[in-house]
This record gives structure tokens, sequence and C-alpha cells, in this order.
């Protein structure tokens, strides 16, 4: 009962602050707005067909907006304003939230422990921001707690279906996010290590380890093979994030961006660490000396998998692979709050439907007695209540330094510029206020044209346009099936031909920087200049949006 009310205080929340940023001031992030526009076209495009999701993203993310998109012919503003990802993000964020608390029940730390924790995770800036805007966040936070959670009860019970359940949330963190790959290769070393021990001195001791290895990373292996036949097959790429010219290798070359520096990418990522989790520094070595004395393996589960995913995108990052955004070291939040509850011993026995041979029934290992050197199990307290309560008290003071990292323009590029919408001031005229407006409004301008091409009452199939910018124009409109994009299955022939095939308008960017990878670019490199002699400009329009092309839209030739 209390994981319901959780579960349903936690997406109430979320989902009260998403509509609230994006219905209430229009604040949209990029690729959340991009995956709500892929799921919008395999229902209600020009050419709906479910490939239409893309595979530059993997595709969890907007698979689970379908049934929420299928309701926006009734209510449109499930796309218009991107509230499907909204509630998607709410939905999962609060999963992470009930899993989190569920560490905390599993392990028998006292309620006030673990419902604290709780609550500090649920009301973490970062956790409400990206629980409300409906970025890949939340589902890859969901899982990889599910996975944590699993896989820590496992060090206990030895249960197959604890292993198999951490294997399944890897699998679907991996088509959430390409980086779960990390996590569930530490899982899968730290199985079979772990299962290998526990067999000593047993003939089939290489075949157990072997078996617990299997049930943990199958599933991932499953999702990485099968995602990547799939869009193998469709579109002839395996890896678009990588090799297309709309995934993130490309754009990364699009904006002249290089591998940074190795010094300041790897202070960069342990900056970002530290904002995240100010608490590490001194949790990670109490935590770890509560264990080594008390015996406690399950210490290294989250120090591994959330570790591991710290370390991928510092890698990452170095080598140029990737952006400096804070959100890509969101795993320090659940490290800390997981490390948090582990400063509690263990007591009691975590739910198991069948404890394997070497499950540990006992609250803990057996230690001397410091009086009468005997041996005995301690099933009382270990960790004073005033420890537990200074770790909370650390926990919470850790919060309002994650506020404050995200107000810094140079370490938080994407989350800096909401305080235009938390803290309005009109009277601040400042040059850094004026960055947080225009980020503010990225894809107003958008928005505009949207509502410009709808007014025109055009035929299905009349505006042709590539989705590197313009997906943001699709999403906003409430005629998505009178845009002839990449995903429909004729986009080159119609790309070819414009005017034999019906389109009267073309929507065009500047062929620079991102510009570069738009098909209509690479079809007509003149396009945005001078119409490229098959259409005349019929309206440009400047952007108020950060990062934003300036629009113009051309009237083909012949068009009727």
């Amino acid at each position: 009962m209390r994981t319901r009310w959780i579960f349903a205080a936690s997406t109430l929340l979320y989902l009260a602050a998403g509509t609230w940023l994006s219905a209430g001031n229009g604040f949209l992030m990029g690729d959340a707005l991009s995956r709500v526009s892929a799921t919008q076209a395999t229902l209600f495009s020009r050419d709906p067909h479910l490939s239409a999701i893309g595979f530059v993203f993997t595709p969890l993310t907007s698979l689970a907006q379908l049934p929420m998109v299928a309701f926006a012919q009734w209510f449109p503003g499930i796309t218009t304003w991107g509230l499907s990802g909204v509630l998607m993000s709410a939905l999962f964020m609060a999963g992470a939230v009930v899993m989190v608390f569920g560490i905390g029940t599993d392990r028998g730390a006292p309620l006030w422990l673990s419902g604290g924790v709780a609550v500090l995770f649920a009301l973490n800036p970062m956790v409400v921001f990206y629980g409300a805007n409906g970025m890949s966040e939340a589902p890859f936070l969901f899982c990889l707690c599910w996975a944590l959670r699993r896989l820590i009860r496992w060090m206990r019970t030895d249960d197959a279906n604890d292993l198999t359940a951490c294997g399944i949330a890897l699998g679907l963190a991996y088509l959430t996010r390409y980086d779960a790959l990390a996590p569930a290769a530490a899982a899968g070393a730290l199985v079979f290590v772990v299962a290998y021990r526990r067999c000593r001195g047993e003939d089939n001791r290489w075949h157990s380890a072997i078996m617990d290895f299997i049930l943990v990373v199958l599933p991932v292996a499953a999702a990485f093979v099968v995602w990547a036949a799939t869009s193998w097959l469709i579109t002839g790429l395996a890896f678009q994030q990588f090799s297309s010219q709309y995934g993130n290798s490309s754009i990364l070359q699009q904006s002249s961006s290089s591998a940074t520096e190795t010094t300041a990418a790897l202070e960069y990522s342990t900056a970002a660490t530290l904002i995240l989790g100010p608490a590490l520094p001194l949790l990670v070595p109490i935590v770890t000396a509560l264990a080594v004395r008390r015996r406690d393996t399950q210490v290294v589960v989250p120090i591994l998998l959330c570790g591991s995913v710290l370390a991928f995108q510092a890698f990452s990052y170095a080598s140029g692979s990737t952006f400096a955004f804070l959100r890509f070291y969101v795993a320090a939040i659940p490290l800390a709050a997981v490390l948090a509850l582990q400063v509690s011993p263990v007591r009691g026995f975590p739910p198991s439907r069948r404890p394997g041979r070497h499950a540990k029934t006992a609250a803990t290992e057996p230690e001397p007695d410091r009086i009468t050197g005997r041996h005995r199990v301690r099933t009382g307290w270990r960790a004073p209540a005033v420890g537990m309560a200074l770790t909370l008290i650390l926990l919470a003071g850790a919060v309002p330094l994650t506020a404050w990292g995200m107000s810094s323009h140079a370490i938080s590029v994407q989350e800096y510029s909401l305080g235009a919408v938390l803290f309005p001031d009109p009277d601040n005229a400042s040059e850094r206020r004026a960055d947080e407006h225009r980020i503010a409004a990225t894809f107003s301008t958008e928005r505009r044209l949207a509502n410009y091409l709808d007014a025109m009452n055009l035929p299905r199939g009349a505006v042709l346009m590539d989705t590197v910018y313009g997906f943001a124009v699709v999403v906003a409109s409430h005629r998505p099936d009178q845009f002839v994009v990449p995903s429909d299955r004729d986009f080159v022939r119609v790309l070819n031909r414009p005017a034999e095939r019906g389109v009267k308008y073309i929507l065009a960017v500047p062929n620079t920087g991102r510009g570069t990878s738009d098909a209509v670019n690479r079809r007509y490199p003149t396009m945005y200049e001078n119409g490229s002699g098959i259409a005349t400009l019929a309206l440009e329009a400047p952007n108020d949006g950060a990062g934003q092309p300036e629009w113009r839209i051309y009237r083909v030739l012949g068009a009727d």
C-alpha cells in the first residue's frame, strides 16, 4: 500500500511540473519533442508505419508513448505540447522512486530512513526536472534502479528470479539508452565472480557461474542483437546513432566539435558527478568501511553499476563522442541514495520466491562478541540511529547544492535556463537572462510556423521538409499529414520531383552546421539561398530560440 501512495504522489508531482513547464510556459526539450514527433509519425503522419519511430534513438522511450499519442486526435495537446512525453517520464521516474524505497525495505532499514531517502531522491531538482520533461533519463533511471534492487537482493537470496529480473531491467535500459551496456557488463562480471566463489569446492563450479552469468546478460544481448538487426534490415545501418547523418557522431562533426582535452574532460566529469552527488565523497568511504566490518557484499552493487555509467560517460566525453551535458551523469543520484540506505545494517530477509542453495538467511555473518569472544549472529542494529539520521541530513544537504549546480551556465548548459521560468524578473536586462529567455523560447518560432501552415489548409503531402530541425514544426502542427518527411517510404521520390508529387512548399534551413545533414540541402545545396531553380521565396522567419535556424518557406514552381 505504501508503494502505491509513493508512486501516485510522485507521478502527480512530475506530471504537474511537466505540464506547467511545457503547456504553461512553453519550455520544451529538443530530444523529448523529437521522440514525441517520432511516435506521432507512426500513427498520424502522411505514411504511418511502425518503423517511422526511427533508429537513431533506442525505441523504448517512444514506444511507451504510443498508447497516449493514440488519443492526440481528441486531445491535441498530447503531441503539440509534448504531454505524452511528460506522462511517460512521470510514470517512469515515479517507478524509480518506488525502487529506491524498495531497496531500503528489502534491506530491513527503518521506515523513516527508507522513506526519507526516497523522498529526498524524489525531490532532487534533477529528478523532478527529468521526471517532468519527457527525456530518456526517467526510464533509464527506473531500469537502473530496478536492476540495482534485484541484483542487491540476489546477493542474499541467490534466487534465479532476482537475477532474471535484473537482466530484463538492464535489457530495457539498453532499449532506453546505449550507455546501459556499461552497467550490464559490470553486472555480468560481478555475478560471474560471486557465483564462482559461492560454489567453491563443487564439481559444477564453472557451470553454475556461467549459467548465472547468462541469466543476467542474455536479455541485454537479445535487445542488442534484435535492435541492431532490425535497424540493419530496414535502413541498411545497424547502429544509426554512430553511423547515420542524424546520429551523435555526425552532430559533433557538423558542430565542429572535437575531442576534449583529457584533463579538462575529467575535470568536467568529476564536477558533474559531485554536483549531482555531493554526498558521495563522504558516503563512499563510510559505507565501504561499514561493509568491510559487517562483511556486507551488497555495497559493491551500486558502486559497480552506477560507477560504470559515470565512467562510461567520462570516457565518452573525453574521446569526443558525446556532449558536456549534466544529465549524462544522473546515475550519481541513485548511487548516493542507495549508499545512504546501506549505512543501515542488514536486517531480516528480503522477499524471495525460491531462495537458492547459497541464500544468506541470517541477517549478517557471525562475528565474535567483543566481551566473551564467542561467535554470535548479529540481529540488532550495528549502526546507531544517530548515524543513520546524520546520513539522511547529509543527503538532504546535497539537494540545494545540486540546485545551485543546475543554475551554472558553465556546467549545466541545458538546465540553467530554468531560472528564467522559475524566477521571472522583467527588470533584469543582463546578457545571461537574455540567453536564458532565448533557450526557454526554443521551438516558439517553429510553433508559429506550424500555425501559419495549418491556417493555409493545405492538402495532404503539400509541405516537404527534413526533420533535422523540422520535427518541432511537425509535432506542433494539428495536421501532421500535410508534411512529407524522411520517415515516409516515398520521401526520396518526392524529394527528386516535388512539383510532380503534389508538393507546394519546401521548408529550408541554412546549409551550415547541422543543416548540412538536412535532406533538402543534400539534394538541393542552394535551396536556402535561392530556391535551387525549383522554388521561389514565400516567407522568411527569424528564430527567437537558441540554437535554432532561420527558416525560409519556398513555394514550388509549377505547384497548383
